[in-house]
């Protein structure tokens, strides 16, 4: 009983360390952070604010139906005081919100925010991006444009395509019963009433966490016991209220300047004749669904579909669970050149396929362009970002005195830089292994097939037995391997 008992005790200290259950509300800011790189979780609240005050206007003349979304849109447009103005305003602060949301995830990732005790209010934050995907998503179907309209049954389509019963359960909760009539309704729902109330809870949850927390201490220079701090009141509140005039300014000078069009209404011959698309946010994502391995008539067959998504959902699953995967005390970005460059290449990758996406509307990309592009940029961005960090530690040298030469080995540097081109040389390994694979089970034995089975299983086989090595090497500085291997040690100085 005693032993259950004192389990039970670190549990509730792990949830109360995480959670600040038992901490103080509003303590003060470090002037550090009177910065507003700090601030862009805080502008994307307020965009959220400016589209819930034009949004509700809105809702005073929208009519949620097939038959009357467009004409009532319309309307707002035409007939209601800087309607159009007001529209504008809305859809370019969804598109601020999602781009600040970005921002502030990338940020945090890059100066380590989901460490330790920050492991549940990064999950958190996660899950607020979500949440205002969904905002995007919802909301674009409203108008009943053709170019809105095709878009969702784009992505209704994607959700039809995961697995069971994950499949049916998404599907009639965006679609409800099935028929325009209920799916518009349904979306108008979700996007006025189930998302925003999800999004304030979370927000109200994250804030009191950030508050129990504080701030994350700078990554880089001298560690300070007691940093200076400002209050909440007046000092950050009028930071905060400057930031939020000056953005709020900067939205309505844009939506003046360059005022949005509406689309053609939505019919089924309107649609004929339009290759749908999804919105920028969501380009990337459509991008990978159109790559040639994922095509019906590709190699994967049925299964490429759900294959593409499945990849897509280990990308987005691996950084709602950062935390327990990147789970080292160091933040500081030149002690982080496996993880830097990753963000990086995650980064580069999503703007190239989003890029590609526009361009190339409603084109499957041969696997040859797909291999050239995606893996051209991860090679890139890998080769910039080993040279840039030897670069910056050569010039750091004779400047750190307080800093060992041998915190950052050579040769540990050059193994974790190394590990992130045999990631992207495995990926590129097995799609070229399945594409030949299938083409010989196909029937395809002609010589150039099985050279592809055969070169792409050794660059396996050989990517594979690398990454084991340089596996090895990263977990010496650690100090956890009980067993140590000569052979894998080449090199290696202690």
């Amino acid at each position: 009983m005693p032993e259950k008992q004192g389990a039970l005790q670190r549990l509730a200290e792990w949830f109360d360390s995480r959670l600040g259950l038992s901490y103080p509300m509003l303590r003060p800011v470090p002037q550090y952070a009177l910065n507003p790189f700090y601030w862009l979780g805080a502008l994307a609240v307020v965009a959220f604010v400016i589209q819930g005050v034009t949004g509700m206007i809105m809702m005073l003349y929208y009519i949620p139906s097939p038959t009357q979304a467009y004409s009532s849109t319309l309307y707002i447009f035409q007939n209601v005081y800087n309607g159009r103005f007001l529209e504008t305003i809305h859809l370019y602060t969804a598109y601020a919100m999602i781009m600040l949301a970005f921002m502030h995830m990338m940020r945090g990732y890059f100066v380590s925010v989901h460490k330790r005790p920050r492991e549940v209010m990064w999950i958190v934050g996660m899950l607020m991006g979500f949440v205002t995907l969904g905002f995007g998503f919802t909301g674009y179907l409203l108008p009943w444009t053709v170019v809105s309209k095709s878009a969702t049954d784009v992505g209704v389509g994607m959700v039809s395509a995961l697995p069971q019963p994950i499949s049916s359960l998404l599907t009639f909760l965006i679609q409800g019963s099935g028929g325009d009539s209920a799916e518009v309704l349904r979306f108008f729902d979700l996007h006025v009433v189930v998302l925003p109330a999800v999004l304030l809870i979370l927000l109200v949850v994250k804030m009191y966490m950030l508050e129990s927390h504080g701030v994350a201490d700078p990554t880089e220079g001298p560690p300070s016991a007691k940093p200076k701090t400002s209050p909440i009141f007046p000092d950050v509140t009028m930071y905060l209220l400057e930031l939020s005039l000056l953005f709020g300014a900067g939205m309505l000078l844009i939506s003046a300047v360059f005022p949005i069009t509406l689309p053609p209404e939505y019919s089924v011959a309107a649609a004929s004749n339009y290759t749908p698309q999804p919105d920028w946010y969501f380009l990337w994502v459509y991008q990978v669904l159109k790559l040639s391995v994922f095509e019906a008539n590709g190699p994967l067959g049925q299964y490429g579909l759900p294959t593409a998504l499945a990849i897509v959902t280990v990308v987005f699953a691996a950084l709602v669970l950062l935390p327990f995967i990147d789970r080292g005390r160091e933040r500081r970005l030149s002690r982080r050149p496996v993880y830097t460059t990753l963000g990086l290449v995650f980064v580069g990758e999503v703007l190239a396929l989003s890029y590609w996406g526009l361009i190339t509307p409603g084109e499957t990309i041969p696997f040859e362009q797909t291999a050239l592009v995606i893996g051209g940029i991860a090679l890139l961005i890998v080769a910039g970002s080993l040279v840039t960090y030897k670069a910056l530690y050569r010039g750091a040298k004779g400047k750190l005195a307080t800093t060992s030469p041998n915190s950052i080995p050579h040769s540990e540097l050059r193994s974790g830089l190394a590990f992130t081109v045999l990631v992207a040389l495995g990926a590129f390994s097995i799609g070229l292994l399945v594409n030949g694979a299938v083409g010989v089970a196909l029937g395809d034995l002609s010589l150039g097939s099985l050279a592809t089975v055969a070169v792409s299983a050794g660059l396996l086989a050989l990517d594979l037995v690398a990454s084991v090595f340089l596996i090895y090497r990263l977990d010496l500085r650690t100090g956890t391997i009980k067993r140590r291997v000569k052979a894998l040690e080449l090199g290696w100085r202690e």
